[in-house]
């Protein structure tokens, strides 16, 4: 009982500290990306933080199998080299008494990866696809970010604005250049304001401004100062839902005979099943030789993830394309990964282990002196 719950308290620790650590890294990767896009005017600004929700719950369950990886291999690396496993084995202890509170610890996660590959995660990414088409279908002036030139091809239009006033909305310092009827404009306004008619149609009023049309020099050149100048503003098109086969639900996948279909249901299956199988192989992954270097072990880990992960890839291509079948893909690469791990198993639990080398010969013993009597 005392080994159990030092085991699984030492496992919670780690697991803590590395999916902090994990989400960590996610966010700040998908903040990035989404302020890039805010950046670019394909995502208005409002809209990160729901997007940012979406994205990561999408990629959560790869995050969970990788922190479950991690913490065994961590932990259990950690008592080997500071010598506990050697005190919990010469205390009647096994590699094989681990599995049982290992296999406790990991069962929520399992459940949670479950969950999310087959489930929430495909939610997600319907949700992600179905605000984006409602960001895309607002006005444009939601899209318009202070400080920032935008351009609007549809509409033939560059907006500025310098600052927007947080409590009353009043623009300031407002420039825009279009081109209608083949005909140059450009205006500037000192401040503006959003306004709704009674029939719903919005549209911005400009104030205090001046509107140069035409080309300079030309005869149809004019300038026009303005105390009060309104513009519509048109309702974006809202674009097609694009099919994304990662946002289908996975029992309409199960029905499906396409290939394509067919590749996106092993992926979601496989991810529980590479969770369980990398939470296996970390244990006697964590074994931990100091004639080999105490990073042994972890490099060895990093390559046999890869590789993993590599060859799921490759078999959802193959699927993808018609050149493999289901069953065939789902069964093979995690058997031949089962068969590793029972193979790492066997050699820790072999008299000289995996990373142990056997003794060499020594020197035939003497024959005792004198003879039997």
């Amino acid at each position: 009982m005392i080994f159990r719950r030092t085991l699984v308290r030492e496992l919670t620790a780690t697991a803590i500290g590395l999916f902090v650590v994990l989400t960590a890294i996610l966010f700040t990767n998908l903040v990035l990306r989404l302020l890039a896009r805010a950046a670019g005017g394909t995502v208005a600004p409002d809209g990160i933080v729901a997007l940012l929700g979406f994205n990561a719950l999408f990629y959560l369950n790869i995050l969970l199998a990788v922190a479950l990886f991690l913490t065994v291999l961590l932990t259990l690396s950690r008592w080997y080299r500071d010598s506990e496993m050697i005190v919990w084995m010469t205390s009647g202890q096994s590699i094989t008494a681990l599995l049982k509170p290992i296999l406790w610890f990991s069962a929520p996660f399992l459940v949670a990866i479950v969950a999310l590959s087959l489930f929430l995660s495909p939610w997600a990414e319907r949700r992600k696809l179905e605000f984006e088409r409602q960001l895309e279908s607002r006005d444009e002036i939601s899209f318009i970010t202070p400080g920032l030139f935008r351009e609007f091809r549809r509409a033939h239009l560059v907006v500025f604005i310098e600052s927007i006033n947080p409590f009353d909305g009043t623009i300031r310092n407002v420039f825009l250049h279009s081109i209608d009827d083949e005909r140059n404009s450009t205006t500037f306004a000192r401040l503006a304001r959003l306004e709704t008619a009674p029939d719903g149609a919005r549209f911005v009023v400009l104030e205090d401004g001046r509107r140069y049309e035409g080309a300079p020099g030309s005869a149809d050149y004019r300038v026009i100062e303005f105390e009060r100048l309104g513009r519509v503003i048109e309702p974006a098109v809202a674009r097609a839902l694009p099919v994304s086969r990662k946002a289908i639900p996975t029992e309409l996948l199960a029905i499906s005979d396409g290939d394509a279909e067919n590749a996106e249901l092993f992926w979601r299956i496989s991810v529980p099943i590479l969770a369980f199988v990398l939470m296996l192989l970390a244990i006697p992954l964590s074994h931990v030789n100091p004639r080999l270097g105490r990073s042994f072990n972890l490099v060895s880990a990093a390559f046999l993830y890869l590789l993993y992960t590599n060859c799921l890839n490759i078999v959802q291509s193959l699927i993808a394309q018609g050149k493999l079948g289901f069953w065939t893909g789902l069964v093979v690469p995690h058997a031949l990964a089962l068969l590793v791990v029972f193979v790492l198993f066997r050699h820790q639990l072999s008299v000289h282990g995996l990373f142990r080398r056997p003794p060499r010969p020594g020197p035939p013993e003497p024959a005792p002196a004198g003879g039997a009597t």
